[in-house]
């Protein structure tokens, strides 16, 4: 995550001020000083940071803390509490015009940042809640732009409206507003140019769309790892077009992530979306709370659980949840463990939304690990994946051979199914009455 150097200094910082048992205000004074380093590292915005420890050295500095049993806690509490004020509080959501009506998103950028890509993540987003989106074509510039556009709409089964190269933007605007009245469509995705740098040419050309076209949204799109440029180019946009949100775009990138904490405190608007892939599915809506937990290390489960809920349908997930209840796991569903875990991004994507787990970042898990795992288990007879039980030394000794492993790997992976087996026990009893428990506990990844 974008956020990996920053969190690893904070945690360190942090890690300090747990180990004393009383804090004095020379202890919060040099652990801030330490902050403000990492924060201005990570391309945080000056001005930012210097209002952000500010406002935490105010709290910090108190009886609260310096009284408190756990004063290291405490300080932590703060220094998340202020890192949620900073990037928006609240979860922000894009509004839309009734149903019966057609709601305008021009949808901005610089070029590179991902503005076309992303523009069919949200159409897709928004066409799997139910709205009836449309995506016009508004890049005259580039005939890649339009091609892309294609080809990412069809991936996610939106439909393009284009006029080709030969017309103005307004004119494409007007005549794709035309066809989603006439067909009922009622989400307009505008996909505008995008320029390489902020230019008079390019503004007037959005002016005008906002000045004729009953525009209800403005989005821009910025690349995180541009860091403090990100925030100097939506504080442009801003100023000249207004806009309503940002959408961050490689926020799953080896960058500092300063934007992130910097573009609200500095526009005024919310990020309402950050690009977390390269598939069209990897666009997560931006919680600032959940956002500050995986900064300070304390992981993001709900995340995790969304995710997991966006890749299992309902059916599956009780049939799962019966299984565990029942203590009926076997390597069929492991199978089915193993492609969830794929799809929700792999093991260090789990692992960074886990609690304590962030030191795990730079370990070298290897999601192609689980092949060899599959290949054991395609070795076996339906019988003996739905039957653990039946594994008797001259099955192993067959089903090694049939993987050409050794046959230890087959000892490693049914001791491995005993204790998931025996943990699924254990987990039954703690998530008895506990709301969502069993259900959610189903969509969860085996051993997480």
């Amino acid at each position: 995550m974008a956020f990996d150097s920053l969190s690893e200094k904070l945690q360190n910082v942090f890690k300090g001020l747990k180990g004393k048992g009383r804090l004095s205000e020379e202890d919060v004074k040099a652990a801030l000083k330490e902050v403000k380093i990492a924060l201005l590292e990570a391309d945080v915005n000056f001005k930012v940071v210097k209002d952000f420890v500010k406002k935490v050295s105010e709290r910090a500095v108190g009886e609260e803390v310096m009284n408190s049993l756990t004063p290291g806690q405490m300080v932590i509490k703060i220094v998340n509490d202020e890192m949620v004020s900073l990037m928006g509080s609240e979860t922000t959501e894009v509004s839309f015009l009734p149903a019966n009506e057609v709601t305008i998103i021009l949808m901005c950028g610089l070029q590179g940042a991902g503005k076309t890509t992303t523009t069919a993540k949200l159409a897709a987003k928004y066409k799997a809640k139910g709205k009836k989106p449309l995506l016009a074509a508004c890049d005259i510039y580039r005939p890649a732009a339009i091609k892309q556009l294609q080809v990412n709409g069809e991936k996610v089964g939106v439909p393009v409206f284009e006029m080709g190269t030969d017309h103005k933007p307004l004119e494409i605007a007007k005549a794709a507003l035309e066809k989603a009245k006439a067909e009922k469509y009622n989400v307009l995705f505008l996909d505008t140019a995008g320029r390489l740098h902020v230019d008079e040419d390019m503004m007037n050309e959005l002016i005008e769309l906002k000045e004729n076209l009953d525009v209800h949204q403005s989005i821009l799109v910025v690349d995180a790892m541009t860091g403090q440029d990100a925030v100097n180019v939506a504080e442009s946009f801003n100023e000249k077009i207004g806009l309503d949100g940002v959408i961050l775009t490689k926020l799953d990138g080896d960058t500092r992530g300063g934007a992130a904490l910097s573009i609200k405190a500095v526009t005024g608007k919310p990020i309402l979306y950050a690009g977390m892939g390269e598939k069209l599915t990897d666009l997560e809506q931006f919680y600032p709370d959940r956002m500050a937990s995986r900064i300070l290390g304390m992981g993001d489960i709900l995340s995790l659980i969304d995710k997991a809920e966006a890749q299992m349908d309902e059916e599956k997930a009780k049939e799962l949840s019966r299984k565990f209840k029942k203590n009926e796991f076997d390597f069929n569903d492991m199978l089915d463990q193993f492609d969830q875990i794929k799809k929700m991004g792999g093991v260090k994507d789990i692992l960074g939304m886990l609690p304590g787990m962030g030191q795990l970042k730079d370990v070298d898990i290897d999601d192609n690990a689980f092949d060899k795992t599959k290949a054991i288990i395609y070795s076996m007879t339906p019988k003996e994946r739905a039957n653990p039980d039946v594994l008797n030394p001259s099955r192993k000794h067959r089903i090694a051979k049939g993987a050409g492993v050794d046959i230890a790997e087959v000892n490693r992976l049914v001791k491995q199914m005993e204790q998931t087996k025996k943990m699924m026990k254990q987990m039954k009893g703690m998530m008895k009455g506990k709301r969502r428990g069993g259900f959610l506990f189903g969509k969860m990844p085996f051993g997480f």
